[in-house]
């Protein structure tokens, strides 16, 4: 098992991976120690990090976080991909699809311990079983239909399953902050506690999980998991296609508007 570790704890550049004795594993997000800007590299790298993590059964409980102050995850960055490149799309479409699926195949509770800002990819944390929340954190999708392309990469599916249809359609047409008591109030947040607490209460909750026999969490995970799992597997490819097409024509659009502004020489 000591092997194992080695190969992929310390694999992955914006991923912290760290065990406790009793095997909760904290997946931390983080750029360089601070918040989180979400890359291609990422994206490449998610999928390996969450398949190595499903796959090891020395991980009894996993909470996936960000370092304090941070978000799960936040992004400052530019659009993973916004080309044209059918290539391009393929491979984000293959990664998108296979980061939740491998999260989603995580046979033991999973908790989700959010402070600050989860603005891009919230998803991820939605596939959690419990979702605690600094009183703080706020939810925004500022990834897609505010950047013009369609929200297929599974933020969708995972919001609709969480706060139902209409609440995710509205949420994602007009993106805006959504406020850690809302998604309390919407059934999406678990808890919500004090600025800088989510990832004690969340050790707390896996120390509490614990009590219970390991093929029971086990289990009792794969069956809650399920139907979001089967909505994943139906959607998200479909979505993703959805939203390379519609970034494909954002780009063409982009390419268009700068071919027909004049350039300063043709001005003077």
């Amino acid at each position: 098992m000591n092997a194992l570790k080695a190969n992929y704890f310390d694999a992955y550049r914006s991923l912290k991976l760290t065990r406790d004795a009793t095997g909760v594993l904290v997946a931390e997000f983080h750029s360089k120690g601070g918040p989180f800007t979400f890359t291609a590299q990422d994206h490449t790298e998610l999928v390996d990090a969450f398949y190595r993590i499903a796959q090891d059964r020395a991980n009894k409980i996993v909470i996936l976080t960000g370092e304090v102050g941070t978000s799960l995850p936040v992004s400052n960055g530019p659009r993973l991909a916004t080309s044209p490149d059918p290539g391009v799309w393929s491979q984000v479409q293959d990664e998108g699809v296979q980061i939740l699926e491998n999260i989603a195949n995580i046979r033991v509770p999973v908790i989700a311990a959010i402070e600050g800002r989860a603005h891009v990819h919230s998803e991820y944390a939605l596939l959690a079983n419990v979702i605690v929340a600094a009183e703080g954190a706020t939810f925004l999708d500022g990834a897609h239909f505010a950047a013009g392309v369609a929200p297929g990469d599974g933020i969708f599916t995972a919001w609709s399953y969480r706060a139902g249809a209409g609440r995710a359609e509205a949420f994602l047409l007009n993106p805006q902050p959504l406020t850690a008591r809302t998604a309390y109030e919407w059934g999406v947040v678990a808890e919500v506690v004090a600025n800088g607490k989510a990832l004690g209460r969340a050790r707390e909750l896996a120390e509490l999980y614990l009590k219970a026999p390991e093929v029971t969490r086990r289990n009792t995970r794969v069956h809650f998991i399920h139907p979001l799992k089967e909505r994943i597997v139906r959607e998200v490819g479909y979505g993703l296609s959805l939203e390379g097409a519609s970034a494909a024509d954002l780009v063409k659009a982009k390419q268009a508007k700068t071919e027909r502004a004049p350039s300063k020489e043709q001005v003077a």
